[in-house]
């Protein structure tokens, strides 16, 4: 095994806490943060790469039929392999935004299509359940089981916001531990369960969860209540019959002190690793363990640990995911050192043996020829702004080529540009007093581009008192903008005057119709009908 430090390049502050690591179609791809239209960074999941020591990430795009999918950090993610003719994908439940909104949408994340430049394209469905439905909540499990031949999923565990009658103005935004219910759903028609067991008697969050065909092993956890990780373990069994699922919970004697650890796979068995995590609010877990789950149970049993580094051992909190089988990303803040320009400290840990890792590089240097998006890709960084105003074909355009090489000289000062512009007469933006006003808002003003004149300029959302509505659905329906000082919503929602063509009018023949013949009247004739009239 072996830890490797890793380089971000002009892409840290992408990796935050909740982030998570999803695998579709070979690649690894980072899902919970904010997208960046200025870098041409849409939306909100990134591919992650690493070659030669470096940590590069490009955004990913979404087919034009996909549901918005929001930045969701600290998820339920359950990965479901290829089955009935459907590809893999990923069921995500849950999450918290990084306004401190939860969700409570299941979402459902597959690959769209791979254009001629292997670039992926990722397709977002919204699945609506029905019955007793789980509520908001992040920090909980998601999991797949399996019983005579039907498939359903398990929902665990998970944190949320007092309810509503008992929230104030105190303790709005205090969190507590989610009943300790479990609730068991199809995904094919929706219906939803909830179930009660008198060995669940407190409420968890950050556990592991681990099934294997009708079982699903719960392991360690934090509960807000107790304020300790107490070394437990639960199994649950679900049976599909004809009918009413059956559910029996049992607690098992031995278990793990242990919350927020890292999983990854060792192999097509059920075979895992399972690294870092807490084992007090004080105290993180440098054990490193192998799970096994077999028709007889589980198995725990240690593994010896990689020779950490004095930064990992010092720091206070730490995180990451897996970046494939038997291999782990691991961030640590810097904390606020004064010596390190770095946000955080990178490292790739791998499990494998020496002689299998070195064949894996060398394949891996064989097939990045090939896959050059990531060198020549703009650097991303966290961002605060939807994307509006823009035609698709500028995304692919903007991320090709070597002329889209990034150097930090080039970029400019953005308390005097950029997001602190002054985008109008009546604009008061702030660098100093600015605070978030969107949820899709961390550091940076959410801006629009108005389509005014050849080149356009940007202006801030909050400026043109938009509302948030508003602005997922201009950037949905890809419609041009205006800013109030160029006409606003009244000429955005303007229909252009309808062109009335004028119609031939072709005579219609009538079939048997006389002739009309003109008699020509002499002199004296005309007289006489004159006096007669007068």
């Amino acid at each position: 095994m072996t830890l490797q430090p890793l380089n971000p390049v002009n892409c840290e502050g992408l990796l935050q806490h909740g982030c998570s690591l999803l695998h579709l179609d070979g690649e690894v791809l980072l899902f919970g943060q904010k997208g960046w239209p200025k870098r041409s960074c849409p939306t909100g999941v990134f591919g992650l790469r690493l070659k030669r020591g470096e940590l590069r990430l490009r955004a990913i795009s979404f087919s034009n039929d996909s549901q918005y999918l929001p930045p969701l950090r600290f998820p339920s993610v359950c990965r479901l392999d290829p089955h009935d003719g459907l590809p893999e994908s990923y069921l995500i439940h849950g999450g918290r935004t990084p306004n401190n909104d939860i969700s409570s949408s299941l979402y459902i994340l597959s690959m769209d299509s791979r254009g001629c430049n292997r670039k992926l394209t990722l397709r977002c469905q919204e699945k609506e359940l029905a019955g007793e439905v789980p509520g908001a909540r992040y920090g909980h499990t998601l999991s797949v089981v399996q019983s005579r031949g039907k498939t359903a999923f398990v929902v665990f565990g998970g944190r949320s916001y007092m309810p509503p009658k008992e929230r104030t103005s105190e303790n709005w935004n205090t969190v507590v531990d989610c009943p300790p219910q479990v609730f068991l759903f199809d995904l094919q028609f929706g219906c939803c369960s909830a179930y009660t067991f008198p060995d669940l008697s407190e409420g968890q969050s950050f556990h592991v969860a681990l099934s294997r065909e009708d079982h699903v092993y719960i392991l360690g956890g934090h509960s807000l209540k107790s304020d300790g990780r107490p070394p437990r373990l639960f199994r649950l069994h679900v049976e599909l019959p004809q009918g009413c699922p059956l559910l029996s919970c049992e607690r098992l004697d031995f278990g793990l002190s242990i919350s927020s650890a890292v999983i990854t796979r060792t192999g097509p068995a059920h075979q895992y690793i399972m690294l870092g995590g807490y084992q007090s609010n004080s105290q993180k877990r440098m054990e490193c363990s192998t799970v096994i789950l077999d028709e007889k149970g589980i198995h725990i049993e240690p593994l010896e640990p990689p020779k950490w580094s004095p930064d990992i051992v010092h720091s206070g909190t730490w995180y990451g995911g897996a970046v494939g089988e038997q291999s782990m990303l691991l961030a640590v803040p810097t904390e606020s050192r004064s010596c390190q320009t770095n946000m955080h400290y990178f490292y790739l840990v791998n499990f494998q043996k020496e002689v299998e890792s070195k064949e894996d590089m060398q394949s891996q240097q064989g097939c990045s020829q090939d896959l050059t998006d990531y060198d020549n890709s703009t650097p991303l960084e966290d961002s605060e702004e939807l994307y509006f105003g823009r035609e698709p074909q500028e995304l692919d355009d903007s991320s090709d080529g070597e002329g889209n090489s990034y150097n930090e000289k080039d970029e400019e000062d953005e308390s005097q540009s950029g997001y602190w512009i002054k985008c109008c007469h009546a604009c008061q933006l702030d660098l100093n007093t600015w605070e978030p006003y969107y949820s899709t808002e961390l550091h940076r003003p959410a801006m629009i581009f108005c389509s005014k004149g050849e080149a356009g300029h940007w202006v801030h959302a909050q400026c043109m008192e938009l509302s948030e509505t508003l602005l997922l659905k201009l950037s949905q329906d890809n419609k041009k903008y205006f800013c109030q000082e160029h006409g606003g919503l009244p000429n955005q929602e303007m229909t252009p005057p309808r062109k009335v063509i004028p119609l031939k009018r072709t005579p219609v023949k009538v079939k048997n119709r006389k002739s009309y013949t003109a008699h020509k009247l002499s002199g004296a004739k005309k007289g006489v009908f004159r006096r007669l009239f007068d």
